[in-house]
């Protein structure tokens, strides 16, 4: 079942539509989505205030719980977080205590597409893939896993709406719209769910795709068994619980419902760690060893291509909800690779209008050097200038670094309007360094992204981590 390609009108920097002024109560706290985004087609209209920043002095001591990060902004992929959805995920295993949601939504649907797919292509095996792009376009809308499953089994064509929005794959196995919640740091350097604020993006028509169909068979036994790539350590490891309960969430929902092909979905959990350790190279072995017919994950762009080889030509499907670089886009993957998280020249343009709404006549990009940081960064700069923001630098530093003095020094010396920082965890030692060195979120308008804005950003910064 091949379906043609959607094609969307290019929406970055020229039309981007900001929508829902507040979330208030409904708001994720940091990064989950749910249903898909209420959109306009009205010209943009901006609507999330400005960086609040000082005139006066600067106070460069860091206390813990104060008001530091007070006025940053990040984006994430973001749509309205119902309070149903999110109790549902603090009852799995992985979701007591949950305040971050970054990509809980995403692993989500991850699972429920792929089930999906299983079910109308009637096997586990690798010809499921060949049904993942369809399963998110051109059919009747549907927004749960049994309402499509009904769909499928009257024979008709579902049309998955999930919990991360539309989703409405390229041929690639990526989406070619998305929606980013702008977030906002407030008192005790925590997220201040009212500033929430929407931006929706879609792809331009260079970017649609002709659908593939994987070149790599292997057989199903009727069984879906799923395996877990996801970082339990590791610099984005603060992504972990989000991601494990929207697994586990899904799971337990789709064998609530009967499960796939007459079978319950088996579960096997994994870690990924980062680049630093082999930890998802092993975690592979094992999972391919148990004869997974998917793989949820990696996280991390970079880590997801030290394993993308070898999980791709046993015909396994890798699918990660958190993938973002541009080095995904093309890559040859047996068409057995997908992501419901955006690439990153959508993410890359919505900071760059983001900046420009609020004024800056100049930037500065601090990037981590990977494969999400340095696209990520390029896009930014790319939009930043096309808008006629002066790029006074763009510095692309070693994440495993120590100490970021010279980082530091080197945007304090530039004295941008504006800063953009491109990190993952050790984001919360470079801004208490730039707190310290007087151009932090109270002397200049700093703006986070996917890698790094959520409460366990405060937390650390709080915790001096």
């Amino acid at each position: 079942m091949q379906k043609s390609q959607v094609r969307r009108a290019s929406a970055l920097l020229v039309g981007l539509t900001l929508v829902v002024a507040a979330c208030g109560s409904d708001s994720s706290s940091g990064g989950a989505t749910t249903a898909a985004p209420e959109t306009t087609a009205a010209a943009t209209e901006t609507t999330a205030a400005a960086v609040e920043t000082t005139a006066g002095g600067t106070d460069t001591t860091v206390a813990a719980g104060g008001d530091e990060l007070k006025g940053m902004k990040g984006t994430t992929p973001l749509v309205k977080l119902s309070d149903d959805f999110k109790t549902a995920l603090q009852g799995t295993p992985s979701g007591e205590g949950l305040t971050d949601y970054n990509y809980a939504g995403e692993t989500y649907d991850a699972i429920v597409t792929i089930a999906l797919a299983a079910e109308i292509a009637k096997t586990d095996g690798s010809a499921m893939a060949d049904q993942i792009v369809g399963v998110t376009k051109d059919g009747e809308k549907c927004t749960d896993f049994q309402s499509c499953l009904d769909i499928i089994k009257a024979g008709g064509d579902p049309d998955y709406d999930g919990q991360s929005g539309p989703i409405t794959m390229n041929g690639n196995g990526e989406p070619l719209e998305a929606s980013y919640g702008i977030l906002t740091f407030g008192a005790g350097n925590q997220l201040d769910d009212s500033l929430t604020t929407y931006v929706t993006a879609s792809a331009p028509e260079s970017a649609v795709k002709e659908l593939t169909t994987t070149d790599v068979k292997r057989d199903g036994d009727g069984v879906l068994k799923l395996g877990g790539l996801l970082p339990q350590t590791g610099s984005l490891a603060f992504l972990g619980a989000p991601e494990f309960a929207g697994a586990e969430l899904a799971v337990a929902e789709i064998n609530a419902a009967g499960g796939v092909l007459g079978n319950p979905v088996e579960w096997s959990p994994g870690d990924s760690g980062d680049t630093s350790t082999d930890i998802a190279s092993q975690t592979s072995d094992r999972l391919l060893g148990e004869g997974v017919d998917a793989i949820i994950g990696a996280a991390s762009s970079s880590v997801t291509l030290t394993v993308i080889d070898k999980i791709t030509a046993a015909g396994v499907v890798m699918y990660s909800p958190a993938n973002t670089s541009l080095k995904l886009v093309d890559y040859p993957d047996h068409s057995l690779y997908f992501r419901d998280a955006p690439p990153d020249d959508l993410q890359g343009n919505v900071i760059a209008q983001l900046v420009v709404d609020d004024g800056n006549q100049s930037a500065y990009i601090l990037a981590l050097d990977d494969a999400y940081g340095t696209s990520l960064a390029d896009v930014i700069e790319a939009g930043l200038k096309a808008a006629g923001v002066d790029v006074l630098g763009k510095k692309i530093y070693d994440p495993k670094a120590t100490s970021f003095d010279a980082e530091v020094d080197e945007i304090a010396a530039a004295d941008p309007d504006a800063i953009i920082l491109i990190t993952f965890d050790e984001g919360s030692r470079i801004l208490k360094t730039m707190v310290e060195k007087g151009v932090g979120p109270s002397a200049k308008a700093v703006y986070g992204c996917d890698g790094n804005i959520g409460n366990a950003l405060g937390d650390n910064f709080n915790a001096g981590k």
